[in-house]
């Protein structure tokens, strides 16, 4: 059984290779997606050397950042963000990047804790129009990002999609390619904008060869994923 030290290597010498092979000129970053997993199991992968974490749940995200904030880990949110559990978003966490509507940005600008560093935003997409998948429409990009923009206590970073994992790659690469065209766009348009988060444990090589800057990986990482946890 390997170590998390010879896990993590694993997975980010395949990153470098995939980036590479792309011909990208700058490093992609590894999230590791910790959801559902102890903060025991965090701990581990942070000894190994891994710095940045992501959860789907605001609660569950919290008490894991609360509970290890000796490391200094940075925190993702990279679950959907009820807009009642925004003001906990914005006090445990470094990172929102599936902020998707815009009364959200009002309210995570609010509620970031004074004397914090901005909040970094991602908007999440929903690039292949899926009716149970949170995300703006891609046409929505521009008037929402203008919002996170203006907000003083947020940084627009970029943007996040979970597009539909169609089992052929080829279609896989086109929905891949088109997020790459409107991040592109918005970084056009707010040079700040330095994030493309997409790709995970079944097809994080394809996103890095289609532009991803951020990879999600949970699986790959920490193996078999446990029963989710109630936010």
């Amino acid at each position: 059984m390997e170590t998390p030290e010879q896990t993590l290597r694993g997975v980010l010498q395949t990153i470098e290779n995939a980036a590479k092979l792309a011909g990208r000129p700058r490093a992609v970053r590894l999230l590791a997606v910790s959801k559902t997993r102890t903060a025991g199991e965090v701990r581990a992968l942070a000894a190994a050397g891994q710095r940045a974490f992501g959860e789907n749940y605001v609660r569950e995200g919290a008490a894991k950042a609360g509970e290890l904030a000796a490391l200094g880990l940075e925190w993702h949110l990279i679950g959907h963000l009820q807009s009642n559990k925004c003001r906990e978003a914005a006090e445990a966490f470094d990172w929102v990047q599936s902020l998707d509507r815009p009364k959200l940005v009002a309210a995570l600008d609010r509620a970031r804790p004074a004397g914090r560093p901005p909040l970094n935003v991602l908007l999440q997409v929903n690039v292949d129009g899926e009716a149970s998948k949170s995300g703006c429409a891609p046409e929505d990009v521009g008037r929402l990002a203008a919002l996170v923009a203006a907000a003083p206590n947020l940084c627009l970073r970029g943007l996040m999609a979970i597009p539909e994992p169609h089992p052929d790659p080829t279609r896989r690469r086109e929905t891949l390619r088109r997020m790459r065209v409107l991040f592109d766009q918005l970084a056009a348009d707010h040079p700040g904008a330095d994030t493309l988060s997409m790709g995970m444990s079944d097809d994080f090589e394809l996103a890095i060869a289609e532009g991803a800057t951020m990879v999600r990986i949970g699986t790959a990482l920490f193996g078999p994923r446990a029963a989710p946890a109630r936010d």
